[in-house]
């Protein structure tokens, strides 16, 4: 059973759909990547989760039944905007925010620790919020959501403004969080870091989910693609029914296919010069991203 569920959400403004029917689950121990381009519906659906918007039509379950305000305050969440008090220290907003969700004085002083520490930030406690770097900021924005241990978490371009080093340290809190049993759902523009650390994906497009599944599921659907390396030019492609080129680089270039076996494109290939490298070519979640929306422009 899914842990959490958003089932045919619909949200308008005046004539603008924000949501149109989207729908999706996130399981118990999964981290799910919700992408779209700006506008596309991720913050509402989100917002939606938390209660601070209402749906038009639609539900959102959590474990199996409609979700509840007790239920909705086990959610940590992320905003995109930054919604911490900027003339707070930390140690003072991070232990004021956990208070609110019920812990004792003594469990939130504990967990205000343990979460500066893992994230970095434990040096700046003593600062006012408004004298971090963004980066830091975004470090203690999550060390917010993360204070009171909660039951699923809901992270709105959680990786925005991080280095390097400091996504890398995200990253991994949410798997830890994820192998704990913690559905974790968070938005990104940054599609190669969604690949990366994602156990499935959610393409959303004006306001409707265009695909759904882990990036191999998405791949499947997608045309096959073979990297050929050697021969010179591309006309021994004129050989390959339903064959195309899509990329050249010097004597690398990838063919897409009409169907999944590439022997006609490696018997062509080899009728043409030697070829030095011929293998699958995996599409990235950027080109599964371009694919998706533009069937769906055709489509529509």
């Amino acid at each position: 059973m899914a842990a959490l569920e958003l089932d045919s959400l619909t949200k308008s403004y005046g004539d603008r759909k924000a949501l149109d029917g989207a729908t999706f689950t996130v399981g118990s121990g999964e981290i799910f990547g919700f992408v779209g381009s700006n506008g596309a519906g991720k913050t509402t659906a989100m917002r939606i989760v938390l209660g601070v918007l209402a749906a038009d039509a639609g539900e959102v379950r959590w474990q199996g039944r409609p979700i509840t305000l007790d239920d909705r305050r086990r959610i940590g969440y992320m905003p995109e905007e930054r919604g911490l008090y900027p003339r707070m220290r930390v140690r003072d907003q991070l232990e004021y925010l956990a208070r609110l969700h019920g812990l004792t004085p003594a469990s939130a002083r504990s967990a205000t620790q343990r979460w500066a520490e893992t994230l970095g930030v434990a040096e700046r406690l003593g600062d006012e919020v408004q004298k971090l770097s963004l980066g830091n900021q975004q470090r203690v924005q999550l060390a917010a959501a993360l204070v009171h241990d909660p039951d699923v978490l809901v992270l709105d371009e959680p990786f925005s403004g991080l280095d390097p080093v400091a996504v890398d340290v995200m990253s991994g809190v949410l798997r830890e969080r994820a192998d704990a049993g913690v559905p974790v759902v968070f938005s990104s523009h940054q599609l190669e870091l969604v690949e990366r650390i994602s156990d499935r994906v959610g393409i959303i497009k004006s306001g409707r989910m265009v695909a759904t599944g882990s990036i191999d599921d998405l791949r499947t659907t997608d045309r096959p693609r073979w990297v050929v390396a050697g021969p010179p030019g591309a006309q021994w492609l004129g050989q390959v029914p339903g064959a195309r080129e899509l990329s050249r680089d010097g004597d690398r270039t990838v063919v897409e296919t009409s169907d999944g076996d590439g022997q006609a494109v490696l018997r062509a290939a080899l009728a043409a010069g030697p070829v030095h490298e011929f293998a699958p070519a995996r599409p990235s979640l950027t080109d599964l991203f371009r694919h998706v929306v533009a069937s769906e422009e055709v489509a529509r």
